[in-house]
């Protein structure tokens, strides 16, 4: 077997120490994150982060011999448009039985709807509250898997955008009149690789450029618009992107971000056999005595 030696980790193709299959194995299946929401060019408002795709982790999985698990890597959702200006959940990330929800889009505003909760997801994307006056929740989390984003404010002449949520905490909300866009919700971090790595986290809120700054994402989420376009999040974080804005300057909207492509990741100890079977091209460490398997795309694994 040739192997490489990259950053601290054996990387490989196959197991050098081989013996009896594995029974169990670790898992973390992270689901796609959300669009950031946006406003349709006649309301001069941010838009809401978008949620993380959910979380799910386990050290306990039962495999069956011979049988091929499925792997999905679910895609982060779209940033909204001017047309659309809610953004677009993401997909589901699977690991045979094991099903992560697609983070929810955030929440936007157009010519006949002043305020937007965002969508519901593994974390629920962020609010928007235009000149409305009520106070709008953030679209709901999966028990579990996430948590709900960010608030919107309670006063009127609001323009300001809360955070999506993320797999460790809510988005943060934004309950004053104006100012920068909230924050979004912290991620989960998992040492699965060998070493610490934050995922899930929220994408940050927009804004009107003369009232702040756009929220900051989390785990490589998008940060909101204002005073620049929103950014998407990082691919294979599962976090959300950031929301788009208003520049008052030009009178003309801010982009908004898009939500970053989920993973899936297995280990089981490395004195057992490799699998027999694998499609998907994942990355292959051996790692503080762990096989490990990371997907960025779909495939099988076969024990």
């Amino acid at each position: 077997m040739s192997q490489s030696y990259i950053g601290g980790i054996i990387t490989g193709t196959l197991n050098p120490l081989r013996s009896l299959p594995t029974a169990t194995v670790e898992y973390l299946v992270v689901a796609g994150g959300g669009g950031g929401g946006n406003n349709d060019g006649s309301r001069s408002s941010g838009g809401g982060g978008g949620g993380a795709g959910g979380l799910l982790t386990a050290n306990s999985f039962a495999v069956s011999q011979g049988s091929a698990l499925t792997i999905t890597i679910g895609a982060g959702g779209s940033g909204a448009t001017t047309s659309t200006y809610r953004g677009s959940s993401g997909s589901n990330s699977v690991f045979s039985s094991i099903t992560s929800t697609g983070g929810g889009g955030g929440g936007g505003v157009n010519g006949t709807t002043t305020y937007d909760q965002g969508s519901s997801g593994g974390s629920g994307g962020g609010s928007i509250n235009y000149d409305s006056g009520t106070s709008v929740s953030g679209g709901a989390g999966t028990s579990g898997q996430g948590y709900a984003g960010g608030a919107s404010q309670v006063s009127t002449g609001g323009r300001t955008a809360s955070g999506g949520g993320g797999s460790g905490s809510v988005g943060i909300s934004t309950l004053t009149t104006d100012g920068n866009g909230g924050g979004g919700g912290t991620g989960t971090v998992s040492s699965i690789t060998g070493s610490p790595i934050q995922y899930a986290g929220g994408g940050g809120g927009g804004t009107r450029s003369d009232y702040g700054n756009g929220g900051l994402g989390v785990a490589g989420g998008g940060n909101g618009a204002a005073p620049n376009n929103a950014t998407s999040a990082l691919a294979n974080s599962g976090s959300g992107g950031g929301g788009g804005g208003f520049n008052q300057s030009t009178t003309t909207s801010l982009s908004s971000g898009n939500g970053g492509s989920g993973i899936v990741i297995i280990r089981y100890p490395a004195n057992t056999a490799p699998p027999t079977s694998v499609t998907g091209g994942p990355q292959v460490l051996y790692n503080n005595g762990y096989q490990i398997y990371v997907f960025t795309s779909s495939g099988t694994i076969t024990f």
